[in-house]
């Protein structure tokens, strides 16, 4: 009995592949897929991979009519300036700190609402509030921003709320550097977390509805099914969006800082985007601002690649 059936392992492996089966048969089977991509590959490289050529003027004192070839080259200057200085590094620190707790509030706020609207039964309302708390997203800080100047101001409306209820002096949010944090984390937050619930309320949907029905069975109230049950579950997502995140560490929010900041909040408020937007692009430096861009960008892919290394180690848990 064993030696027909390793006759018969033997003659599998030695039959020939059918039509099809092999490397090149799998090619023409997804050829008209792969021509569809195509299009989307040609775009990335003409868009996103291309023009890192143009980062090899990090390492040039670059000047426009003289192009790549005829700058000269100054090694690492650039980067030794943006280190140089205690304002350089109170700027990084100032991102660091703006965009850390914006990271943090932006994972949490998110979570805790998806958590309350998914207790909601009554779906007119769990719409309609949907519907308001995901509005803010699609304004621009354009916008917003002329909005929260007015209703920060000394004269403005929470500062006569805040006289009116609580007999406080003015307080002025937009020109004290420890207040101005505190708005643009607040307003971030306010803004994105309607929509960034999206996915956490999508997650929810997903959960196996019999764990809450043998948890009732067990006698567990909502809060006990939420701790063990909802909340384990919604561990992965957490990772993907907390390692997501984490690669914009250093993106602190040009649009929203550039339309509240004012030279009496730089030492608190400004951060590499808009130091940049000052430094490299008004003042002409363009090799400055190439540098901090690169800057940005290797540690963003190192946070990426530690943070998806940690999810694996502790979680277990695998975006690819």
């Amino acid at each position: 009995m064993k030696h027909s059936s390793t006759q018969a392992v033997e003659k599998t492996a030695s039959a020939p592949l059918l039509p099809g089966s092999g490397r090149s048969g799998r090619w023409r089977r997804t050829i008209v897929l792969d021509l569809l991509l195509l299009p989307a590959v040609i775009l990335t490289l003409v868009f996103a991979y291309i023009p890192m050529s143009g980062l090899v003027i990090a390492f040039q004192d670059f000047k426009p009519w003289l192009g790549f070839a005829k700058s000269s080259w100054i090694g690492l200057e650039h980067f030794e300036y943006l280190f140089s200085t205690k304002e350089n590094m109170q700027v990084i620190w100032n991102t660091l700190i703006i965009a850390g707790m914006k990271v943090v509030g932006g994972l949490i706020a998110p979570l805790v609402f998806a958590l309350l609207l998914n207790e909601v039964r009554k779906a007119a309302f769990k719409r309609t509030v949907q519907t308001f708390v995901y509005l803010p997203h699609f304004l621009s800080w354009v916008i917003l921003g002329g909005i929260l100047i007015d209703m920060l101001s000394t004269k403005g409306l929470i500062n006569q709320f805040l006289g009116a209820v609580f007999h406080i002096e003015p307080i002025f949010f937009l020109g004290e550097g420890s207040w101005f944090r505190v708005v643009v984390v607040v307003s971030d937050i306010w803004k994105e977390f309607g929509f960034g619930a999206i996915i956490f309320l999508a997650s929810l949907a997903g959960i196996n509805p019999s764990l809450y029905e043998a948890a009732e069975v067990d006698g567990a109230n909502r809060w006990q099914q939420t701790w063990s049950i909802t909340l384990p579950s919604l561990i992965p997502i957490m990772i993907v969006v907390g390692t997501l995140s984490l690669g914009n560490i250093l993106n602190a929010g040009f649009d929203q800082i550039f339309n509240l900041y004012n030279a009496l909040v730089f030492d608190k408020g400004d951060i590499i985007d808009t130091f940049v937007y000052r430094v490299g692009i008004v003042d002409g430096k363009f090799g400055f601002s190439a540098a901090v861009g690169l800057f940005k960008s290797v540690v963003g892919f190192v946070l990426i690649v530690a943070a998806y290394r940690a999810a694996y180690k502790f979680a277990n848990y695998r975006i690819f």
